[in-house]
């Protein structure tokens, strides 16, 4: 019976003493941390969204004090909050560049074609995992809304044509409809770069077109029409690289024969629910 009870005890006595040993570390070798970082924090929005690279609103905070990260990093906060952060760090705030998502897809109910009527649950990655719910594009939106739950802003909701549409207004880039989307059709991109290619289809002319009527071609036309390295064709797709230095211009969209290749002004869908694309709209 005695050797039953030693082993227990043993266990127990190891256990308190590398609790006191764990307590006495805490007490005397823990790091202060910067009051401004809890001061900083209640500046914060208090989102925790993840949308300035950092796990939370406090990790965030406390980049801030140390200097690694500007205010204006924080995609949900107003030009208040980021004054009032700097204000209290005196540090600069850096400029805001405002990022939305964007849906490379505009295939939706009016464009796309379907192969069958989806039902089961309603749910992208369900319909993904079981037979690709009901479009024939192996690559379009499957249109049940995943991103609009993960949204915890309200700003993506299911517009007529059966596609998730962002309001620019309540969205703050914090990424969740990215993470949420089965097929990776989401996009951050800067409010500000106008020129977005609206497909994800990897095939060429006619074998795109069947698919949908919104697809891209892959005629080139934009690439030729835009400045030079602008627009650049990688597998069948319009590419657009900001970084090559020339003006992004509307006249890349101008010959797009299906529309793929947007001049974003507002809405990434100005007119919902129609299957006339920029082009036609243009000379209708």
């Amino acid at each position: 019976m005695s050797g039953l009870l030693i082993a227990p005890a043993i266990m127990a006595g190891l256990g308190l003493f590398f609790s006191v040993i764990l307590a006495v570390s805490y007490r005397f070798l823990k790091v202060q941390e910067d009051p401004r970082v809890e001061e900083t924090e209640a500046l914060l929005p208090g989102s925790n969204c993840g949308a300035c690279g950092q796990p939370g609103c406090h990790a965030f905070a406390e980049k801030l004090v140390v200097g690694s990260l500007k205010p204006s990093q924080c995609t949900v906060a107003g030009p208040e909050i980021i004054d009032a952060v700097a204000e209290l760090l005196d540090v600069d705030p850096g400029q805001q560049e405002r990022r939305i998502a964007r849906l490379r897809c505009a295939g939706g109910k009016a464009q796309a074609y379907q192969i069958a009527e989806y039902h089961g649950f309603e749910n992208c990655r369900a319909a993904a995992i079981v037979s690709g719910g009901g479009k024939g594009c192996s690559w379009g939106c499957l249109g049940l809304g995943d991103c609009g739950v993960a949204c915890d802003f309200d700003a993506i909701f299911m517009n007529r044509n059966g596609l998730p549409e962002v309001d620019i207004d309540k969205c703050t880039a914090c990424g969740d409809c990215v993470e949420a989307c089965p097929r990776n059709l989401f996009v951050l991109a800067p409010l500000a770069q106008k020129l977005f290619v609206q497909c994800s289809t990897p095939l060429h002319g006619d074998a795109a077109m069947a698919l949908c009527k919104v697809a891209c071609d892959a005629c080139g036309r934009c690439a030729a029409d835009a400045a030079q390295g602008l627009v650049q064709m990688v597998e069948n797709l319009p590419l657009v690289d900001y970084s090559a230095g020339g003006p992004a211009l509307p006249d890349a969209t101008y010959r797009c024969p299906t529309g793929a290749i947007q001049w974003l002004e507002g809405s990434q869908f100005a007119n919902e629910g129609s299957s006339m694309t920029q082009r036609e709209s243009r000379y209708a």
